[in-house]
C-alpha cells in the first residue's frame, strides 16, 4: 500500500509514520511544509528506511500534490496537515483558513481525479482519511459527552476551519462518492510534541524553574489521549472502519488543566508556586469529553494508557531527550508563552 501522510513531520503525524513502518510493509510518503511545528528530527531514526520518502511542500500547492500522487501512485491519503493552535488562530485566522480548508480541498480534488475510474467509482483500496478534532463540537457543560452525531458548534477560528474541512470532506463523499474515513480525537500528548501545547510547555518550564502561565482559574476540562493510543485507533479505522463513517477517539481521561499542571509538577518534584494564573483566552471552551463507544464496539479498539501511566512516560521522554527540546526555537517572551497555553 502506498500512503500519503500530510503533515508527517508534526507531532501526531511523525508518531503515526513510525507506528506504520514498524507494523507494516507499506510505502509512506510524508508531505510537510516544515512550518515552526514541523521537525524532521522527529523522524531521524527512519530517514534511511527504504519505505519512507519525504517531500517538502504545501498541501495548497495543487501541482505538487498531483506530482506526488503520480510519482508514488498514492492509494491512501491520511491528512494530518493543519495549523492547530487555538491562540495562533485567534491572532491570524487567515493562515488557518488557507491551510486547513483550502489545503484539504486540494487534497480531496486531486485524490478524486487520480483515483476515479468512473462515475462515483474509484480504484480498489483508495481511501481518504481526514484527521479531525473534538473541538469542532464546541463546548460541554458539566454533564454529557460528544458523540459522532453531536452538532458541530466550533467556537474558535481553529476549530471552525477544522469543522469546515470535515464538511468539505463529507461533501466529497456524498456528492462524488469519494471513499472517506473521518475521526475526531481528544487532546493528544506524548513524545515529540511542540512545547507550545500544555503538557510539554509545563514540563519544559518546570525543568527550567520558569513561571507556568495558566488561563483563568485552570478549571477547563479536557479528555487526554496518549499519541500511541491515537495511532492505534487510526490504524484500526484505516483498516476496518466503514467508509463514510465518523469515529470519535477518546482516552477516557478527563482532567482539569490545573490538575494536569500540578501532576507534572509533582512528578518533577517542583513547587506549585511556579504556577501563574493569567487572563483567560477569548472564547475559551469549558469542557471537552468524548464518548468512544462506537469505535470500541464496532472495531474493538480501546486506549492502552491511563493518564498517569502515559504522563509518566511522557515526562521521562522529555527528560531523556532534552537536546530535542533545546534544538527547538523556543526563545519566546513570557507574554508569548501565555498566548500559547494549550486550551
Amino acid at each position: 500500500m502506498n500512503i500519503l501522510v500530510t503533515g508527517g513531520a508534526g507531532f501526531i503525524g511523525s508518531n503515526f509514520i513510525k507506528y506504520l513502518l514498524e507494523k507494516y510493509d507499506y510505502t509512506i510518503v510524508n508531505l510537510d511544509l516544515l512550518t515552526y511545528a514541523g521537525n524532521l528530527k522527529n523522524l531521524k531514526d527512519i530517514e534511511l528506511n527504504s519505505n519512507y520518502h519525504f517531500v517538502e511542500g504545501d498541501i495548497c500547492n495543487r501541482e505538487l500534490v498531483e506530482e506526488v500522487f503520480s510519482r508514488f501512485d498514492i492509494q491512501v491519503v491520511i491528512n494530518f496537515a493543519a495549523e492547530s493552535h487555538v491562540d495562533r488562530s485567534i491572532e491570524n485566522p487567515k493562515l488557518f483558513l488557507e491551510t486547513n480548508i483550502l489545503g484539504t480541498e486540494v487534497l480531496l480534488q486531486v485524490a478524486k481525479n487520480y483515483w476515479a475510474v468512473g462515475n462515483k467509482k474509484y480504484k480498489t483500496n483508495a481511501k481518504f482519511y481526514q484527521i479531525s478534532t473534538d473541538e469542532v463540537y464546541g463546548t460541554l457543560g458539566k454533564e454529557g459527552f460528544f458523540t459522532e452525531t453531536t452538532n458541530l458548534s466550533p467556537n474558535s477560528p481553529y476549530s471552525a476551519t477544522k469543522a469546515s474541512a470535515d464538511m468539505i470532506a463529507r461533501a466529497y463523499f456524498e456528492t462524488y462518492g469519494l471513499p472517506l474515513l473521518l475521526s475526531r480525537c481528544s487532546n493528544n500528548y506524548g513524545p515529540f510534541q511542540f512545547p507550545e501545547k500544555l503538557i510539554p510547555m509545563v514540563i519544559e518550564s518546570a525543568m527550567k524553574d520558569r513561571e507556568i502561565p495558566i488561563y483563568g482559574n485552570g478549571k477547563q476540562i479536557r479528555d487526554w489521549l496518549h499519541v500511541e493510543d491515537h495511532c492505534s485507533a487510526i490504524d484500526q479505522i484505516l483498516h476496518s472502519g466503514r467508509i463514510g463513517e465518523v469515529y470519535n477517539i477518546g482516552g477516557n481521561n478527563e482532567k482539569e488543566n490545573i490538575e494536569v499542571v500540578q501532576q507534572v509538577l509533582r512528578e518533577l518534584e517542583k513547587e506549585d508556586s511556579l504556577i501563574e494564573f493569567v487572563d483567560d483566552r477569548l472564547g475559551h471552551d469549558l469542557r471537552y469529553a468524548i464518548d468512544n463507544t462506537k469505535i470500541t464496539n464496532e472495531l474493538g479498539w480501546k486506549p492502552r494508557y491511563t493518564f498517569e501511566e502515559g504522563l509518566a512516560l511522557t515526562i521521562k521522554w522529555y527528560l531523556e531527550n532534552n537536546e530535542w527540546l533545546e534544538a527547538i526555537d523556543t526563545k519566546k517572551t513570557v507574554e508569548d508563552v501565555e498566548k500559547w497555553v494549550k486550551n
